[in-house]
């Protein structure tokens, strides 16, 4: 292999995960339907060649950079993983809006389908897939605490988190997040009880 072989390999090394870090920063501050793809390219900075490469198209760029909010841990959701903590102390988690810098985003998942509002569209049954599984993962946790009907419950705090990402994205205040833990921990304790 040439010299100048091994140099374009190298300018070509980790160009996935450039062009994700450039749609994740211009995704969060511009939206994503205002974001062209021939702006993530220049921020990557990759050629337009090798974004679609990756990326044939917009809505492939979308659930790539959805599903690498996932992967790494840059939702609230990745709370519930999180084996160190018990069940309830998981679900309560969830309510914590982080404070930023900027203006708060709420959730992805919820902003994409908004942006994407046809529910065929792949970015949308992504976000709707991921909102499924919020509300499983709920429900798992919900059973774990013995709670006699877990899917009801499981669904309505789901709704709580939901609501509250999206409250505190649109009056831009990471307190919304503290009334609907109140409300979610009168909940939890309300089911607790009916068990006892």
């Amino acid at each position: 292999m040439s010299e100048r072989d091994t140099i374009r390999r190298r300018r070509g090394r980790g160009g996935r995960e450039r062009i994700l870090a450039a749609a994740t920063a211009l995704f969060e501050t511009h939206g994503i339907n205002p974001t062209g793809m021939e702006q993530v390219a220049a921020a990557a900075p990759v050629s337009k060649r090798t974004l679609y490469t990756h990326f044939p198209t917009k809505d492939d760029l979308v659930v790539g950079y959805l599903e690498h909010l996932g992967e790494s841990g840059r939702t609230l959701e990745s709370v519930l993983d999180r084996e160190d903590l018990p069940p309830r102390q998981r679900i309560l988690a969830l309510f914590t809006v982080p404070e930023t810098d900027g203006p708060i985003r709420g959730c992805p998942f919820i902003d994409a389908a908004a942006e994407f509002p046809d529910p065929h569209s792949p970015v949308h049954a992504y976000s709707s897939e991921q909102k499924r599984r919020l509300a499983d993962r709920l429900t798992e946790l919900v059973s774990a605490l013995g709670v006699a009907e877990p899917r009801p419950l499981g669904e309505q705090l789901a709704v709580l988190v939901d609501g509250a990402a999206s409250r505190a994205m649109v009056l831009d205040d990471a307190g919304c997040g503290h009334h609907a833990r109140a409300a979610a921990e009168a909940l939890l304790d309300a089911a607790l009880s009916a068990r006892a």
